[in-house]
């Protein structure tokens, strides 16, 4: 199994780690209530996907 030959500095590893950025979910807005929702789930606030309702709300 490989194993490095030397320790990696604190800056070559901070540099590399550098690029892990968090992305910021893409919002769409829901056909039937218009409210902003994560695309390809259902809408929270109505309950519906697909224009059918999927979520039953009480």
């Amino acid at each position: 199994m490989a194993v490095p030959k030397r320790k990696k500095s604190r800056s070559n590893t901070r540099h590399r780690r550098s690029q892990w950025k968090a992305t910021a979910p893409n919002l769409v807005a829901c056909p039937t209530c218009r409210e902003p929702k994560i695309s390809h789930l259902a809408c929270e606030n109505c309950g519906t996907y697909n224009r059918r309702q999927v979520i039953p709300q009480g």
